[in-house]
């Protein structure tokens, strides 16, 4: 009996750690292939450091119940698809797209409210969309912002149009998406700690470093701090950051495979949104970075290519899992499909938006 139950546990941990597995079987291919064991920059190990920072200071504000009960007030009141749909938008901005699902999809199942199944997809869009705006919005972001050495405004203009256009249309989508709430209107708010102070100066501190108004190694002593204020801020998911090691070992391994540069910006963009629907948008901005000095078309491509497959995101994941995870959800092949189709649309209109901010002809 315990041995089945290890062997469940072990095919438990590869379906939900699957990225993990893959890549930690590309790095020893690659490094195989290439007789070598890869070298980690130490910008990548910046990067590295600026997640576990962000990652510990997130949880802590979670643990403190400030995120639950912002969440909470959002679902108060009339027009709950617009709320839940630009909520998703502005925290995946602030604290991530994975962070921001985390918060607002169990909050949107627990509703009692018709349409989930639009909602939770809308949210995943929102996310994605929201996260792109920001350097520190999600990890391929964070990643190029570093890589590049971009100026923060050089960065934020150069994707807002993306970011800005998903938002006037999802937020259309949300307000024509029609629900029925039947929860209480007086229910009381989860009580929060007075730690969220702390922590919310933690992660200002660690927006400035990412921003560079403040030097990297500040990070130590942000993840030092919140270790000290909470210790649950520790349970954060290291699968992700050894998953973004690994990545950056297969990515330094490649650069002695492939020799060829990607010249046209055209083609980077595309390239990456591609890739991004098989390996993830993530792996594929650490692949393409070290190929092409077109920074704006893969910062485009690989935010657009969150859009799509169910693999495009690991925020299309977290947003897939806990809706048939749901106890009262149905039909889990439909939601699929509708899944599916509102993500590659939502893909078509980012190749469009490209083509209109730097001319069809680079498409």
């Amino acid at each position: 009996m315990a041995a089945l139950r290890k062997k469940y546990a072990f095919i438990d941990f590869i379906l939900k750690e699957w990225l993990l597995v893959a890549s930690g079987v590309g790095l020893a291919l690659t490094s195989l292939l290439t007789t070598r064991l890869p070298r980690f920059s130490e910008d990548e190990l910046g990067v590295l450091l600026i997640l576990f920072a962000l990652f510990m200071t997130v949880k802590g504000l979670q643990e403190s119940g400030l995120i639950a009960n912002v969440a909470r007030r959002i679902e108060q009141g009339r027009a709950i698809p617009l709320k839940l749909v630009l909520g998703t938008f502005f925290l995946a901005m602030l604290m991530t797209n994975d962070v921001a699902l985390v918060v607002m999809v169990p909050l949107t199942l627990s509703l009692q409210i018709r349409r989930k199944d639009i909602l939770v997809i809308l949210e995943a869009l929102a996310a994605n969309a929201g996260s792109a705006l920001m350097p520190f919005g999600n990890p391929q972001n964070l990643y190029l912002y570093w890589h590049y050495r971009v100026g923060p405004v050089d960065f934020i203009s150069t994707i807002a149009p993306f970011s800005l256009a998903f938002l006037v249309l999802l937020a259309g989508a949300a307000s024509v998406t029609k629900t029925e709430n039947s929860a209480a209107a007086g229910a009381s708010l989860p009580a929060i700690h007075r730690i969220a102070w702390g922590f919310g100066v933690l992660f200002l501190i660690l927006i400035l470093a990412i921003l560079h108004v403040l030097p990297l190694f500040v990070a130590v002593l942000v993840i030092l701090a919140a270790a000290a204020l909470d210790r649950r801020a520790l349970r954060v998911d290291y699968a992700i950051l050894v998953t973004f090691l690994l990545f950056f070992g297969i990515t330094d391994n490649l650069r002695y495979i492939l020799t060829a540069e990607l010249h046209q910006a055209g083609h980077v963009f595309l390239l990456s949104a591609l890739i991004s629907q098989f390996i993830s948008n993530v792996p594929a901005a650490l692949l393409f970075a070290e190929f092409t000095p077109h920074w704006q078309a893969l910062l485009w491509g690989v935010n657009a290519g969150g859009f799509g497959s169910l693999v495009a995101s690991l925020a299309n994941l977290i947003a897939y899992k806990f809706y048939l995870a749901d106890g009262q959800t149905k039909a889990p092949f439909v939601f699929t499909i509708k899944f599916m189709a509102m993500g590659f649309m939502a893909l078509a209109i980012a190749i469009l938006l490209y083509g209109m901010r730097f001319g069809l002809g680079a498409i």
